[in-house]
């Protein structure tokens, strides 16, 4: 897992920094191979916080972007919607795999059952 978190127009914490990347680590559990992700963190006027977040794993490329008066909630929102991406990307594979037609199904029947 491989986390790059960037900060513009505003300081960097560590508090902020830890944050984002223990949140976005948390993105792991739901995908089989190593994630890379860029994090980037901006302010607007003092007013506006922006978070964006670039995850790529296993050929898959996942997008999200949040702006809100709260730093952490721009990075939960953010979070949240990556979450969501992620599962139906999963979801959809998943179904895509299970709705196959087995072959072994239709060995034992005889043409009077089809």
């Amino acid at each position: 897992m491989n986390i790059a978190i960037t900060f513009r127009h505003m300081t960097a914490t560590d508090a902020v920094k830890n944050y984002a990347s223990e949140k976005v680590g948390k993105l792991q559990k739901f995908l089989r191979q190593p994630m890379k992700a860029a994090v980037v963190l901006s302010c607007e006027n003092h007013r506006f916080h922006n978070a964006e977040v670039d995850v790529h794993c296993d050929g898959e490329q996942f997008h999200a972007n949040e702006t809100s008066d709260d730093m952490y909630a721009s990075i939960d929102k953010v979070i949240d919607k990556l979450e969501r991406q992620i599962t139906d990307k999963t979801a959809a594979t998943a179904a895509r795999r299970k709705g196959a037609d087995r072959a072994a199904d239709h060995l034992g029947r005889t043409r009077d059952e089809e």
